[in-house]
């Protein structure tokens, strides 16, 4: 469903995005991890359509961005890590208005509407204007923005920012549903513990390139067959800044 070859995106003399080539599968739960400055949002940005690559082709669904965005674009549902949303609009007229975005509108968006805001408690809100919404409210908006047009493509920025353990473990719970229907999810996560748990496979992120990618038995075969994912990031981006840190406090 999603195809990166060699995308590349420089900022001048610095290059954010080092030539990543990279397939997600229909039906896969992609995750998408790195340190802070790795590339990760870059990544996605550039997947979504909001950051055009300097180098490289990113293809949706066969679809190449580049070529045919609005084609490319109306597979795919975006899930950013900050909730930017207009405040004026109410939380039914914000979906309409998503829904309104991908040509598509009428009843069954409102129906659609009211169940995606009833899964995430919103439905009492859903005639408030947003800007009488807390962050986690914004947050629930947002995702369910992003279903309201049924994608076959989701693409996550850290999605847990702002959530209630309850919305979270739904949000595991509806991701887990989505791609058991054929569907795809990219999701950017610095909570290791959710990467591990949801998804098939998993690339870490370091530089603006893939240091290593594959299933969690596929990284353990590298370092030690019952280490965490944790463990495995830390050994490839972070050990001995952690052992560093630890020598710092014990001094």
């Amino acid at each position: 469903m999603i195809k990166l070859a060699g995308l590349t995106k420089r900022y001048g003399d610095f290059t954010a995005v080092a030539g990543i080539d990279l397939t997600v599968q229909r039906g896969e739960l992609f995750g998408l991890l790195g340190p802070n400055g790795a590339g990760k949002t870059t990544t996605l940005r550039m997947i979504a359509g909001i950051l055009q690559p300097t180098a490289g082709t990113i293809f949706i669904g066969g679809v190449s961005l580049a070529r045919d965005p609005v084609a490319a674009k109306s597979k795919l549902g975006f899930i950013p890590d900050r909730p930017f949303i207009y405040e004026k609009l109410t939380g039914t007229e914000f979906l309409r208005f998503v829904a309104g975005l991908y040509g598509q509108g009428g009843p069954d968006i409102d129906r659609r509407g009211e169940e995606l805001l009833a899964l995430f408690d919103l439905l009492d809100w859903k005639d408030e204007l947003v800007e009488s919404y807390s962050h986690g409210m914004r947050q629930k908006l947002i995702i369910a923005s992003a279903f309201v047009h049924r994608p076959e493509v989701i693409v996550v920025d850290e999605p847990m920012v702002g959530l209630d353990p309850k919305a979270a473990r739904l949000l595991k719970d509806l991701f887990r549903a989505y791609v058991a229907r054929g569907n795809t999810i990219v999701m950017s996560t610095h909570t290791l513990e959710v990467a591990e748990t949801l998804c098939d496979r998993v690339a870490i992120v370091q530089n603006g390139t893939i240091a290593t990618m594959g299933t969690m038995a596929d990284l353990r075969s590298t370092t030690d067959a019952d280490s965490s994912l944790e463990e495995i990031f830390l050994k490839l981006t972070g050990e001995k800044a952690a052992r560093s840190a630890v020598e710092v406090l014990s001094a």
